[in-house]
C-alpha cells in the first residue's frame, strides 16, 4: 500500500473500537460527533495532500526501509534536504488546515527514536533500534497514522516521578517474559483520538532509581486498557450547537482537538519496546524529540498559521478601507517581520542540521537555531495576534452572530449597517476567521506547543560556547588570557 487516500484513511479509523469520551458522554462514532470529526477531516486532508502531485516532494519520500514511497510523516529524515521537507511540510499543512497536523508530533518521535535507539544498539548491544525498524517497516507499509504520547500528567510539580501518584508519570507497571505493562496518562495529546497508533516516549529525564518511568513503546489505539477523555471548550460546544459549520472560525477543521490518554494496565509486547529502564538513553531521547519538534511545531507550523492570520487581517483592512494607511501598513508590516524570522530559524535550523549519531544516517535539525525559531514564535505570535487585533477592531469580539442574517427581522439591519466595501456577510466570516486565532486557543498553545520557553532559553544556553565569544572578544580587545 504504501500512500493511503484520505477516503482509505477514514475506513481505516471506522473499523478501529476507541473508547473515548467528551463532555461526560461516550462517543461511538468519530464521525458522527461534531468535535472529533474534524480530527478525521483534518488528518484525511493531510493523506490527500499526499497524493496531490504539486505536493510531493513535500509530502513523501522513498523510504530506504521498503523501497516504496512513504509519508514523511513516517519517516526519519537521512539527511538536510529531508529535513528541509519536514519544515516544508509542516509549513504546508498549518496553511491547508488552519489546524494541527495531527501526525506530525508521532512523525517527531519518529526522528527521536531512530536515532536514540541507533546509539543504544551500538553502545549497549540491545536490539531496540532492530525492534524499531521492524515496527517503522511496519507502518510504512500501511501508511498508518502514529501520535506522539509525549506530556506526562505529571500530578505535583515540585515532586519527582513516584514520588506521589506513581501513574502521574507513564511507567513500566510489570515486566513480563513477552512484554511490559503500561501504567499511567499523557496530556494535550493532539489528534490521538484518530491515530492508528502512538508512539509513547518519556516526557520527563528519568533519574537513576527511576528506571520503570524511562520508556518508549509503540501501541495500538484499540488496544485494551486505553481511555481517551478529549478537552471541552467554549469552541466545542459552540460546534456542538451551532449546526451549520459554515458559520464558524476555522469551518472546515475546526480548533485544535487534544486529549488524555489514560493506560490501564496495557500490555505491549516487546517486539514494541524500544527503550526500557535505560535512564541516560531516556533523556536523550527527549532531547531528541525536543530538537526535532522546536523546528516544526515551533517554527514551521506557526509560520503556516501566521500566514492565515496575516491574510485574514490583511483582507479585513481592504473591506474597512485601511489599505492606504501608513501605520496600518506598519502594522502589518511587524506581523510579516516575526513569520519570516520564526521561518527563517527553521529552515535554517535544517540547513545546519547534522547527521546524530555519526553513521547512524539519521539527521536532526541544529539545536540553537530550532530553539531560536521556538523562542521567536512564542512572543512572536502574541506580536501577531496584537496586531490583528488592533487592526480588526472591537468587532472581532462583539459581532452578532451569522445566524442574524438569517432572521428577516435582523437581516436588513445587519447588511445595512455592517456592510463596509465588502458585503456584510463577508466581513462577518472573515472576522470570525480571525477572533478563531486572536481570541481562541492559540496563544497559549502557541506559547506551550514543543515544550515552555523556559525550556528553549536553558537549552539555548547550554549549548552557546561563550567562552569562544569571549575568546573572539578578547583578541580584538588586546587583552591576553
Amino acid at each position: 500500500m504504501a500512500l493511503r487516500t484520505g477516503d482509505q484513511y477514514r475506513e481505516g479509523q471506522a473499523k478501529i473500537k476507541h473508547h473515548i469520551y467528551i463532555n461526560g458522554k461516550k462517543v461511538e462514532d468519530l464521525d458522527a460527533n461534531p468535535n472529533t470529526r474534524t480530527v478525521l477531516d483534518a488528518t484525511a486532508k493531510v493523506f490527500d495532500l499526499g497524493m496531490d502531485p504539486q505536493y510531493d516532494e513535500i509530502m513523501n519520500v522513498v523510504s530506504p526501509l521498503i523501497g516504496q514511497k512513504v509519508s514523511r510523516n513516517v519517516h526519519p529524515s537521512r539527511s538536510t534536504r529531508d529535513l528541509e521537507m519536514r519544515a516544508e511540510m509542516g509549513l504546508l499543512t498549518s496553511q491547508k488546515l488552519g489546524t494541527c497536523n495531527y501526525r506530525c508530533v508521532g512523525c517527531d518521535a519518529i526522528h527521536g527514536t531512530a536515532s536514540v535507539t541507533y546509539d543504544m544498539d551500538q553502545k549497549l548491544g540491545t536490539e531496540y533500534h532492530k525492534r524499531f525498524t521492524e515496527w517503522l517497516k511496519y507502518i510504512q507499509k500501511n501508511d498508518l497514522a502514529v501520535s506522539g504520547g509525549v506530556m506526562d500528567v505529571k500530578g505535583s510539580r515540585d515532586l519527582r516521578p513516584g514520588e506521589d501518584d506513581p501513574d502521574h508519570y507513564v511507567r513500566v507497571a510489570e515486566k513480563r517474559a513477552d512484554g511490559i505493562v503500561l501504567r499511567g496518562a499523557k496530556l494535550h495529546q493532539s489528534g490521538a483520538i484518530g491515530a492508528d497508533e502512538t508512539l509513547v516516549i518519556p516526557g520527563v529525564a528519568p533519574r537513576k532509581g527511576e528506571e520503570p518511568y524511562a520508556v518508549a513503546c509503540a501501541v495500538k489505539n484499540s488496544q485494551e486498557g486505553i481511555t481517551y477523555i478529549s478537552q471541552y471548550n467554549a469552541l466545542s460546544a459552540e460546534r456542538e450547537f451551532i449546526g451549520d459549520n459554515s458559520k464558524l472560525g476555522n469551518p472546515l477543521y475546526g480548533q485544535r482537538e487534544t486529549c488524555m490518554i489514560v493506560f490501564d494496565n496495557v500490555f505491549v509486547p516487546w517486539e514494541r519496546v524500544f527503550v526500557c529502564g535505560e535512564t541516560d538513553y531516556a533523556h536523550m531521547l527527549l532531547l531528541r524529540f525536543a530538537k526535532q519538534h522546536r523546528m516544526t511545531c515551533g517554527g514551521s507550523c506557526k509560520a503556516g498559521f501566521m500566514d492565515l492570520i496575516i491574510g485574514a487581517t490583511q483582507t479585513l483592512i481592504e473591506y474597512l478601507g485601511l489599505d492606504r494607511a501608513p501605520m496600518i501598513r506598519q502594522q502589518i508590516t511587524e506581523m510579516i517581520k516575526v513569520r519570516e524570522i520564526s521561518y527563517g530559524c527553521t529552515v535554517a535550523a535544517a540547513y545546519k542540521g547534522e547527521e546524530e549519531p555519526k553513521g547512524s544516517g539519521f539527521y536532526l535539525p541544529n539545536d540553537a537555531l530550532g530553539n531560536a525559531a521556538k523562542l521567536n514564535t512564542c512572543d512572536g505570535f502574541w506580536e501577531v495576534m496584537k496586531w490583528a487585533g488592533d487592526i480588526a477592531g472591537g468587532f472581532v469580539v462583539t459581532m452578532p452572530s451569522e445566524k442574524d442574517l438569517e432572521n428577516p427581522v435582523t437581516k436588513p439591519l445587519i447588511e445595512k449597517y455592517l456592510k463596509t466595501r465588502g458585503s456584510a456577510q463577508d466581513r462577518m466570516r472573515m472576522t470570525r476567521f480571525l477572533q478563531n486565532w486572536i481570541a481562541g486557543l492559540h496563544g497559549v498553545g502557541t506559547w506551550h506547543g514543543a515544550g515552555p520557553r523556559q525550556n528553549q532559553m536553558m537549552m539555548l544556553y547550554r549549548d552557546t560556547d561563550l567562552e569562544k565569544k569571549k575568546q573572539m572578544a578578547k583578541e580584538l580587545a588586546g587583552l591576553k588570557g
